[in-house]
């Protein structure tokens, strides 16, 4: 079976994303993600070795969209050495507290986790029914994005509400982005050579963003919340924000609750504070170029997340290492530095040098050697979906995926 791969399939709202990861390690043999899905703009593009290749598909929603992938997989003749079918989930409530085979009943939970993510469940569920009727025969995994942190103890996840919502109706801190975090975590571990009991801050930042506090290789505290809303500044989310403002927003705009979660989901953060952009590329370009917008989201980005930093940093008994990772983290060695200028309270200091060579895909430590040290980390969360994938499927290769 050391020749067998594992198709990771990530859908969202009008995307779907895939990679065919083969058990025995390396990168992915084809990749590629399907956009705009359900609109005439509906293509899908493919990627392996030997190139890129775009495909319409013609107003074709997530169905078409799979049947794509299948069919083209077929055609490169890698279709028979496909042994399982691994689904990121990016809700799993407190049902879920590690990856799962699935079967009807893990479907129906991940169907009643709907209501705690409406955005991403049902698109997440239509991958795994769709995938489930096109290849019956494959054992098919579900890895959750808020599986990691149900380690957090009840003092970081309970907000202070009456303990009826919580009780009743499940609300509570999840967090996101558990499946980055996770690897992540055993990543800077193992660069840094860090001892068995250590901390780590992570920072996953790109259009969602999120950081978390791990403690020995485990979640302690995280800066989402029940939904991917709350704590840092993102694209076009807010993030925090003072929940009395809301009601004082809707009464001065005139908005219903919908008008109110489209502002703070999909008008603020970047977009909201730059009026121009949710692209933080675009944003450094703005910014040095005199745009003021431009500058003052960069700020608030970088103030936020170095405050989330210390505060997460009160959630461990030390703190190692402070991980950048995800689109902006890995690439953005202006916001790296912007961030760590505000943690000198932590000790942090940073080797502009360092910090100016990681980008592209370079990872390494960036730190000047005094105080914690900061790295930067290219995140595998394909990698991490097909490890959990080839577990639970019982297949070979392991050690080498997980290397």
């Amino acid at each position: 079976m050391t020749d067998s791969l594992i198709l990771v399939i990530n859908c969202g709202s009008s995307s779907l994303k895939f990679a065919l990861q083969p058990v025995a390690g390396g990168a992915p043999l084809l990749s590629g993600l399907a956009e705009c899905l359900g609109t005439a703009d509906a293509c899908i593009t493919f990627k392996s070795a030997a190139g890129k290749e775009r495909c319409s598909l013609e107003g074709g929603a997530h169905d078409a969209a799979l049947e794509s992938v299948i069919g083209h997989v077929r055609k490169q003749g890698l279709l028979d050495r496909v042994a399982a079918v691994g689904h990121r989930v990016v809700h799993g409530g407190e049902r879920f507290n590690g990856s799962v085979l699935i079967d009807d009943e893990v479907e129906t939970a991940i169907e009643a986790c709907i209501q705690l993510a409406p955005l991403h469940n049902p698109a997440n569920l239509l991958g795994i029914r769709v995938a489930r009727q096109a290849l019956p025969a494959l054992p098919q995994v579900a890895v959750f994005d808020t599986a990691f942190h149900q380690s957090m103890p009840r003092a970081a996840y309970l907000y202070a509400l009456p303990m009826t919502l919580y009780r009743e109706h499940g609300v509570r801190r999840y967090g996101m982005h558990g499946t980055s975090h996770r690897f992540v975590a055993a990543e800077t571990a193992s660069m840094l050579n860090l001892p068995a009991e250590h901390g780590i801050v992570i920072a996953h930042l790109g259009n969602g963003a999120s950081a978390t506090a791990v403690k020995n290789g485990v979640s302690v505290d995280t800066t989402m919340g029940m939904t991917p809303l709350e704590g840092l500044v993102m694209g076009t989310r807010s993030g925090d924000i003072d929940p009395g403002s809301i009601a004082y927003i809707a009464e001065r705009l005139g908005l219903d609750l919908a008008g109110v979660d489209t502002l703070l989901n999909k008008q603020s953060g970047l977009l909201g504070l730059s009026g121009l952009s949710n692209d933080c590329r675009t944003l450094e370009e703005a910014a040095a170029e005199g745009h003021e917008g431009a500058k003052i989201a960069l700020e608030v980005f970088a103030h936020r997340l170095a405050r989330h930093i210390g505060g997460l940093a009160m959630s461990l008994d030390r703190v190692d290492a402070i991980a950048f990772t995800g689109g902006i983290g890995e690439n953005s060695s202006l916001l790296r530095q912007m961030t760590c200028a505000h943690l000198k309270a932590l000790g942090v200091t940073l080797d502009s040098s360092a910090n100016q060579q990681c980008v592209r895909g370079q990872a390494g430590r960036i730190d000047a050697g005094q105080g914690p040290a900061v790295a930067v980390v290219a995140t595998d969360e394909e990698g991490m979906i097909a490890l959990d994938t080839a577990r639970l499927a019982g297949l070979a290769g392991l050690g080498a995926l997980a290397a």
